[in-house]
């Protein structure tokens, strides 16, 4: 369930109404036709919800457009929230709308709207399965006005403009709230206003009847014994006459009050909030009294069994409309904490390692890069560490870019570790698992590990000492291009920028085929030691063929070989056009403390795939340990990157970095700044960078389902929130000061920056600078 938008403001003047008209033509409105002689502009956006009712608002000048005729399986609701409108249907006499007027019916003919002034709308398509049941009569084929001067017009146009608004924010379930409304609002507002004809001959007094018959039948379907006499009684009136107002419309009593049990039951074994429920007790719940009897007719309404039904996608698991399940993150199905392979350690044998280093000097350490000294898309507090050291040593670590094979050429032949990490023939792949899905590819057939995580991370390397409650200090002492091994290119280093689905421009694209992702290759330029970066080519991802014979349609599992005599490389972008480098590790973080396998994709207060640029040579990321041994790891090297990540990637390029690493325990930081720390805080020369999260804690904080709904429940706002939080609390921690002064010393003198848009959890991070305080208060860690 995916928002799309339009806005003419990221179009040229000249080319607004093309634009705009194309927009239209994509969900379905033809014919645009814009009244000439204005300033134009056009804003709209558009869902498909899980139950299958197409959304779409939008706002523009005076134009007329045609909706065409609706297809067998869906009725219209348009809302006019402002604005005057006639619409014209062949055959037929014009209707005149006003703000907040409706117009409802299924046409068989294309419908012809007028806008005589700037407009704001909103189109429904809904499923005519959601309606009937509601309606009693049948759905017209003229489209009927509802006007909107009664109150519950009112009360129900301003839920809609409210919604119009926050589209791209209401949950998939929520909209099983809206609809259920929507086919209640039209039923009632049909009776009291419908055409005579299309309700049956029933008008005035005896619809009115009819509605109230049926909301006290809705009222009273977990009865069993629920009959016409009862129904009779309630109203003083005759059987006969009861049952002639169902007549009216081809229906009995009996079959109406099935056809709503049913529903009811359909709702119930498609909800999760009645997954505890066997199928007999939600039969038994609305009124059947024979599970043999249910399920017959059940399978009769509907063409397949109840127990099937509830096994098959539905409302809440809707397949993205490509068909595929959602492409990042782990599905809620899936089980995360399920340990599918033996990760090798425990604390015992991480101590016995330790043993051997008392009493040593600080160590240089080299973790070179190989198969065995990777872990790729996942963090785990159970992997068996590729290194052991203590406080004050110095590590050497390589890392290498997960997108190494968009080029194999001149990122991975004939250098030996790369060659080894990302093997993959028809008979071995060197690093099966990649990510933190099943190994048996169960969830959505990509490969091992899913792809629900895409880093290469080195490590882990455990630290002497390290209990949860420390700080762990990561000095970042040097960052060196990993050269191309190839003698075609030797001596020059490349990194890859892939404009991804997952990237935030993805659903905002301009130009035809909207659906695209694109690789850019870059080389670091010789001439400038490597300090600047320009594009070599790029080319469109085209679908790749695995060597295990998986096909990859987009970019949803990491390390697919990508066979160039597939794709058409366009040399010559980007002209004339020098980036600066500014090398950095994109993922830094500590095994959280977790029964399953993390996705390596949503940073968190453990660090991660924080993605911030200042995380380069110079820089210290302070880390809270969560698991004994801390269990650093690092990874998804960036040549560059600007805050944001707007397409969801830097310049990703294999990279070596000399790190530091210091150890403060919990005992010795207490009462002074680092006390306080309880999520990755940078540090550079000049300034403090504070990493605030949509969730903090995401893994805590939104339960079994998280890597899955960390890519659902994500927000700007929520982000800029938490990094406010957690600067306010950080100058009142560190500096003394009161709440009063740190607000204001935050509006005057903290910058905040949106860290990436890009994560499934998404980050914004507060700057504060060093040179507003005195110099015995800039050190954090003395």
């Amino acid at each position: 369930m995916q928002l799309w938008n339009f806005s003419t403001a990221a179009y040229l003047q000249q080319d607004k109404q093309d634009g705009w008209c194309q927009a239209l033509n994509s969900i379905g409105i033809d014919d645009v036709s814009i009244v000439p002689g204005q300033q134009f502009f056009g804003i709209a956006a558009a869902i498909t919800s899980p139950g299958d009712t197409d959304y779409a608002y939008l706002s523009s000048r005076a134009q007329a457009f045609t909706i065409p005729r609706m297809v067998a399986s869906k009725a219209m609701v348009l809302l006019l929230i402002e604005g005057r409108a006639t619409c014209t249907l062949s055959g037929h006499e014009p209707i005149a709308m006003l703000s907040g007027d409706f117009l409802f019916g299924a046409p068989r003919k294309p419908v012809r709207m007028h806008f005589e002034d700037d407009v704001r709308a909103l189109l429904l398509r809904v499923p005519r399965n959601l309606l009937t049941p509601q309606m009693l009569a049948p759905i017209p084929e003229v489209p009927q006005l509802i006007s909107g001067e009664s109150a519950l017009a009112e009360v129900f146009s301003d839920m809609l403009v409210s919604l119009s608004s926050r589209l791209g924010a209401i949950e998939a379930s929520q909209f099983q709230t809206i609809e259920t409304v929507l086919a209640e609002f039209v039923s009632a507002n049909l009776l009291n206003e419908g055409n005579v004809t299309m309700l049956g001959g029933i008008s005035g007094r005896r619809a009115g009847l009819l509605h109230r018959i049926s909301q006290t039948i809705e009222r009273r379907l977990m009865e069993p014994e629920l009959g016409l006499s009862d129904i009779a009684q309630e109203y003083g009136m005759s059987v006969r006459n009861v049952q002639k107002l169902f007549e009216a419309f081809d229906k009995t009593f009996s079959t109406y009050v099935r056809s709503r049990r049913l529903e009811h039951c359909r709702d119930d074994l498609a909800s999760p909030l009645c997954e505890q429920l066997s199928i007999s007790e939600i039969c038994y719940r609305w009124g059947f009294t024979d599970p043999a009897y249910f399920s017959r007719t059940f399978r009769d309404e509907f063409g397949v069994s109840p127990r099937d039904y509830r096994k098959s996608p539905h409302l809440y698991t809707r397949e993205e409309p490509s068909g595929r399940t959602r492409l990042r993150g782990k599905p809620a199905s899936v089980d995360g904490d399920r340990q599918e392979e033996a990760l090798g350690h425990n604390i015992e044998d991480i101590e016995k390692q330790f043993a051997q280093l008392e009493g040593q000097p600080p160590a240089e350490h080299h973790l070179a890069i190989s198969s065995e000294t990777v872990h790729w898309g996942y963090f785990s507090r159970f992997l068996k560490p590729a290194l052991y050291i203590r406080s004050g040593d110095y590590v050497t670590i390589e890392t290498l870019t997960h997108h190494a094979y968009d080029d194999y050429d001149r990122m991975i032949a004939g250098d030996p570790g790369a060659e080894d990490v990302f093997h993959w023939t028809a008979e071995r792949k060197a690093v099966d698992r990649r990510g933190a899905g099943p190994m048996d590819a169960s969830a959505c057939g990509r490969g091992a590990g899913e792809g629900f995580g895409v880093h290469i991370c080195t490590g882990p390397v455990a630290v002497a000492g390290a209990r949860p409650g420390d700080i762990l200090e990561v000095r970042i002492l040097s960052t060196e291009p990993r050269p191309c091994r190839n003698p075609e290119f030797d001596g020059s280093a490349f990194g890859s920028n892939a404009a991804a689905f997952w990237g935030f421009h993805y659903q905002h694209m301009l130009t035809e085929p909207r659906e695209r992702e694109v690789i850019t290759i870059y080389e670091l330029d010789r001439d400038s030691g490597g300090r600047r970066a320009r594009a070599v080519y790029n080319y469109r991802w085209t679908p790749q063929t695995d060597p295990f014979g998986v096909v990859h349609p987009r970019i949803d599992y990491p390390g697919v070989p990508v066979d160039h005599s597939t794709v058409l490389k366009n040399f010559g972008i980007l002209k004339d056009i020098e980036i600066p480098v500014r090398p950095h590790f994109g993922v830094i973080g500590l095994a959280p403390n977790h029964g399953g396998l993390v996705d390596s994709v949503p940073p968190s207060s453990f660090g991660g795939n924080l993605d911030n640029w200042r995380l380069g040579a110079g820089s210290v990321v302070y880390l809270p340990v969560a698991v004994p041994g801390a269990l650093l790891s690092v990874g998804d090297p960036h040549a560059c990157q600007g805050d944001g990540e707007a397409c969801g990637t830097a310049i990703e390029c294999s990279l070596t970095g000399r790190f530091q690493i210091i150890l403060h325990k919990r005992t010795q930081i207490q009462g002074r700044a680092l006390a306080n720390i309880n999520y990755p805080l940078i540090e550079t020369a000049e300034e403090w960078v504070i990493s605030g999260f949509s969730h903090p804690n995401y893994l805590e904080e939104l339960g079994r389902n998280a890597q899955s709904d960390i890519y659902r429940k994500s927000s700007i706002d929520h982000a800029m929130r938490d990094a406010f939080r957690k600067v306010r609390r950080f100058l009142m921690g560190t500096f003394g000061l009161s709440e009063d002064e740190a607000i204001s010393l935050i509006s005057v003198g903290v910058d905040f920056g949106i860290t990436q848009v890009a994560d499934g959890n998404w980050g914004v991070h507060a700057i504060v600078r060093k040179d507003m305080f005195a110099p015995d208060k800039r050190i954090l860690a003395g």
